[in-house]
Protein backbone atom coordinates (compact mmCIF):
# COMPACT_ATOMS: atom_id res chain seq x y z
CA UNK A 1 0.00 0.00 0.00
CA UNK A 2 1.60 3.31 -0.74
CA UNK A 3 1.69 6.14 1.51
CA UNK A 4 0.09 8.96 1.09
CA UNK A 5 1.95 13.10 0.62
CA UNK A 6 0.90 15.81 2.32
CA UNK A 7 2.43 19.50 0.21
CA UNK A 8 1.60 21.66 2.77
CA UNK A 9 1.32 24.48 0.93
CA UNK A 10 -0.34 27.96 -0.16
CA UNK A 11 3.32 29.40 0.55
CA UNK A 12 2.94 30.99 -2.72
CA UNK A 13 0.15 29.16 -4.29
CA UNK A 14 1.47 28.46 -7.69
CA UNK A 15 4.63 27.10 -6.57
CA UNK A 16 2.69 24.79 -4.40
CA UNK A 17 1.24 22.98 -7.32
CA UNK A 18 4.47 23.17 -9.13
CA UNK A 19 5.47 20.89 -6.38
CA UNK A 20 2.65 18.74 -6.78
CA UNK A 21 3.75 19.06 -10.62
CA UNK A 22 6.73 17.27 -10.01
CA UNK A 23 6.26 14.40 -8.44
CA UNK A 24 3.51 13.58 -10.72
CA UNK A 25 6.41 14.51 -14.06
CA UNK A 26 9.29 12.76 -11.94
CA UNK A 27 6.92 9.63 -11.00
CA UNK A 28 7.82 6.53 -12.98
CA UNK A 29 4.59 4.81 -13.96
CA UNK A 30 2.38 3.45 -17.24
CA UNK A 31 -0.99 4.10 -15.63
CA UNK A 32 -2.74 6.73 -13.30
CA UNK A 33 -2.66 3.54 -10.30
CA UNK A 34 1.22 4.22 -10.44
CA UNK A 35 0.97 7.54 -9.13
CA UNK A 36 1.46 8.15 -5.30
CA UNK A 37 -1.67 9.57 -3.67
CA UNK A 38 -1.39 13.35 -2.68
CA UNK A 39 -2.88 15.85 -0.35
CA UNK A 40 -2.52 19.32 -1.15
CA UNK A 41 -3.27 21.90 1.52
CA UNK A 42 -2.75 25.10 -0.09
CA UNK A 43 -2.92 27.75 3.22
CA UNK A 44 -2.28 31.15 1.74
CA UNK A 45 -3.51 32.78 4.93
CA UNK A 46 0.52 31.54 6.44
CA UNK A 47 1.86 35.22 7.52
CA UNK A 48 5.19 36.23 5.39
CA UNK A 49 7.96 33.97 6.82
CA UNK A 50 10.55 36.77 5.81
CA UNK A 51 8.72 39.33 7.85
CA UNK A 52 8.63 36.82 10.89
CA UNK A 53 12.20 35.75 10.10
CA UNK A 54 12.89 39.75 10.52
CA UNK A 55 10.54 40.38 13.64
CA UNK A 56 8.07 42.89 11.29
CA UNK A 57 5.54 40.54 11.49
CA UNK A 58 3.90 37.27 13.20
CA UNK A 59 4.83 34.19 13.71
CA UNK A 60 3.55 31.29 10.63
CA UNK A 61 4.21 28.43 12.80
CA UNK A 62 0.31 28.35 14.58
CA UNK A 63 -1.07 28.06 11.16
CA UNK A 64 2.19 25.98 9.89
CA UNK A 65 0.83 23.35 12.58
CA UNK A 66 -2.97 23.98 11.72
CA UNK A 67 -1.71 22.99 8.29
CA UNK A 68 -0.39 19.77 9.94
CA UNK A 69 -3.40 18.70 11.39
CA UNK A 70 -5.56 19.18 8.37
CA UNK A 71 -3.27 16.77 6.24
CA UNK A 72 -3.67 14.22 8.86
CA UNK A 73 -7.02 14.17 8.78
CA UNK A 74 -6.88 14.48 5.18
CA UNK A 75 -5.09 10.76 5.26
CA UNK A 76 -1.77 12.18 4.90
CA UNK A 77 1.33 9.91 6.00
CA UNK A 78 4.02 12.21 6.00
CA UNK A 79 4.10 16.04 5.06
CA UNK A 80 5.99 18.41 2.37
CA UNK A 81 6.47 21.50 2.93
CA UNK A 82 7.55 23.82 -0.92
CA UNK A 83 8.32 26.83 1.00
CA UNK A 84 12.04 26.71 2.06
CA UNK A 85 11.88 29.84 4.17
CA UNK A 86 8.93 28.66 6.18
CA UNK A 87 12.24 25.41 6.90
CA UNK A 88 13.32 28.19 10.00
CA UNK A 89 10.35 27.39 11.91
CA UNK A 90 10.49 23.72 11.26
CA UNK A 91 12.11 23.19 14.72
CA UNK A 92 9.17 24.92 16.31
CA UNK A 93 6.39 23.01 14.51
CA UNK A 94 7.60 19.48 14.27
CA UNK A 95 7.15 19.18 17.88
CA UNK A 96 3.82 19.72 17.80
CA UNK A 97 3.21 18.36 14.30
CA UNK A 98 1.18 14.53 14.22
CA UNK A 99 3.11 13.97 10.76
CA UNK A 100 7.10 13.44 9.98
CA UNK A 101 8.16 16.43 7.52
CA UNK A 102 10.90 15.82 4.35
CA UNK A 103 13.55 18.12 5.44
CA UNK A 104 14.57 20.02 2.08
CA UNK A 105 17.70 21.44 3.08
CA UNK A 106 18.75 17.84 4.73
CA UNK A 107 17.73 16.47 1.13
CA UNK A 108 19.38 19.20 -1.08
CA UNK A 109 22.46 18.70 0.65
CA UNK A 110 22.50 14.90 1.19
CA UNK A 111 22.35 15.75 -2.64
CA UNK A 112 24.99 18.08 -3.60
CA UNK A 113 27.15 16.02 -1.83
CA UNK A 114 26.51 13.30 -3.95
CA UNK A 115 26.26 14.96 -7.52
CA UNK A 116 28.21 18.04 -7.04
CA UNK A 117 31.31 16.70 -4.68
CA UNK A 118 33.72 18.99 -6.52
CA UNK A 119 32.07 22.05 -6.03
CA UNK A 120 33.27 24.07 -3.28
CA UNK A 121 31.21 27.23 -4.13
CA UNK A 122 27.44 27.77 -4.42
CA UNK A 123 25.67 30.99 -5.21
CA UNK A 124 22.18 31.90 -3.31
CA UNK A 125 19.31 32.90 -5.14
CA UNK A 126 16.38 33.32 -2.69
CA UNK A 127 14.17 35.09 -0.10
CA UNK A 128 16.02 37.63 2.10
CA UNK A 129 14.64 35.38 4.80
CA UNK A 130 16.42 32.53 3.65
CA UNK A 131 19.52 34.35 3.30
CA UNK A 132 19.78 36.31 6.73
CA UNK A 133 19.06 33.19 8.08
CA UNK A 134 21.76 31.44 6.64
CA UNK A 135 19.66 27.97 6.37
CA UNK A 136 21.85 27.05 3.52
CA UNK A 137 25.41 28.83 4.23
CA UNK A 138 24.73 26.31 7.54
CA UNK A 139 24.02 23.24 5.50
CA UNK A 140 26.21 23.33 3.11
CA UNK A 141 29.46 24.59 5.44
CA UNK A 142 28.81 20.93 7.32
CA UNK A 143 30.22 19.98 3.49
CA UNK A 144 32.63 22.02 3.66
CA UNK A 145 31.28 23.76 0.85
CA UNK A 146 30.94 27.80 0.94
CA UNK A 147 27.65 29.70 -0.32
CA UNK A 148 27.63 33.13 -1.89
CA UNK A 149 24.61 35.64 -1.80
CA UNK A 150 23.98 38.81 -4.20
CA UNK A 151 24.69 42.17 -2.81
CA UNK A 152 21.94 44.16 -0.68
CA UNK A 153 21.57 45.89 -3.40
CA UNK A 154 21.06 42.96 -5.67
CA UNK A 155 19.08 40.92 -2.75
CA UNK A 156 16.46 44.38 -3.31
CA UNK A 157 15.96 43.16 -6.45
CA UNK A 158 15.51 39.81 -5.91
CA UNK A 159 12.41 40.60 -3.50
CA UNK A 160 11.50 42.66 -5.96
CA UNK A 161 11.24 40.26 -8.50
CA UNK A 162 9.17 37.74 -5.86
CA UNK A 163 7.01 39.99 -4.42
CA UNK A 164 6.27 43.02 -5.89
CA UNK A 165 4.23 44.31 -8.33
CA UNK A 166 3.94 42.32 -11.17
CA UNK A 167 6.60 39.79 -9.75
CA UNK A 168 6.51 36.06 -9.70
CA UNK A 169 3.90 35.99 -6.54
CA UNK A 170 1.35 37.98 -8.29
CA UNK A 171 1.74 35.28 -11.63
CA UNK A 172 4.38 36.70 -13.52
CA UNK A 173 7.05 34.64 -14.94
CA UNK A 174 8.24 35.96 -17.55
CA UNK A 175 9.72 39.63 -18.37
CA UNK A 176 11.21 41.66 -15.85
CA UNK A 177 10.86 39.18 -13.36
CA UNK A 178 12.65 36.11 -14.87
CA UNK A 179 15.20 38.63 -16.52
CA UNK A 180 16.37 39.98 -12.56
CA UNK A 181 16.90 36.38 -11.49
CA UNK A 182 18.78 35.32 -14.18
CA UNK A 183 21.22 38.29 -13.80
CA UNK A 184 21.99 38.17 -10.41
CA UNK A 185 22.50 34.34 -10.78
CA UNK A 186 25.00 35.44 -13.43
CA UNK A 187 26.25 37.74 -11.39
CA UNK A 188 26.91 35.13 -8.67
CA UNK A 189 28.61 33.25 -11.05
CA UNK A 190 30.99 35.75 -12.50
CA UNK A 191 32.13 35.80 -8.55
CA UNK A 192 32.96 32.61 -8.75
CA UNK A 193 29.67 30.02 -8.28
CA UNK A 194 30.33 26.69 -9.78
CA UNK A 195 26.40 26.14 -9.45
CA UNK A 196 23.00 27.94 -7.93
CA UNK A 197 21.02 26.95 -5.44
CA UNK A 198 17.37 27.87 -6.15
CA UNK A 199 16.68 28.48 -2.64
CA UNK A 200 13.52 30.21 -2.47
CA UNK A 201 10.14 28.18 -3.63
CA UNK A 202 9.59 30.94 -6.69
CA UNK A 203 13.02 30.75 -8.16
CA UNK A 204 12.67 27.29 -10.32
CA UNK A 205 9.32 28.90 -11.47
CA UNK A 206 11.23 31.28 -13.53
CA UNK A 207 14.97 29.80 -13.38
CA UNK A 208 15.68 27.06 -15.17
CA UNK A 209 18.89 24.88 -16.26
CA UNK A 210 19.22 26.91 -19.79
CA UNK A 211 19.54 29.83 -18.29
CA UNK A 212 23.01 29.25 -16.53
CA UNK A 213 26.07 28.11 -17.27
CA UNK A 214 26.79 25.72 -14.10
CA UNK A 215 24.45 23.41 -12.07
CA UNK A 216 21.13 24.63 -11.06
CA UNK A 217 20.45 23.30 -7.54
CA UNK A 218 16.97 22.63 -7.04
CA UNK A 219 15.54 21.42 -3.78
CA UNK A 220 12.03 21.04 -4.54
CA UNK A 221 12.96 18.62 -7.21
CA UNK A 222 14.96 17.11 -5.37
CA UNK A 223 12.11 17.22 -2.29
CA UNK A 224 9.69 15.69 -4.90
CA UNK A 225 12.13 13.08 -5.84
CA UNK A 226 12.22 12.21 -1.67
CA UNK A 227 8.67 12.07 -1.37
CA UNK A 228 7.91 10.09 -4.37
CA UNK A 229 10.38 7.33 -3.03
CA UNK A 230 9.26 7.44 0.65
CA UNK A 231 5.52 6.96 -0.49
CA UNK A 232 6.78 3.57 -1.87
CA UNK A 233 6.97 4.39 -5.79
CA UNK A 234 9.69 4.11 -8.24
CA UNK A 235 10.72 8.39 -9.32
CA UNK A 236 12.35 8.93 -12.92
CA UNK A 237 15.93 8.94 -12.94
Amino acid sequence: MKKTIGILGGMGPEASAYMFQLIIKHTKVKQDQDHPPCVLLSLPQIPPRTEAILGKGPSPVPLLIEGTRRLQAAGADFIIMPCITAHYFLDEVQPHSPLPFINLLEECSSWVENHLSRVRTLGLVASTGTVISKLFHHSMEKLGKKVIQPTPEEQEKVMMAIFGPGGIKAGTTSGPPKETVVQIAHSLITRGAEAIIAGCTEIPLVLFPTDISVPLVEPMKIGARKAIIEAGCEPIE
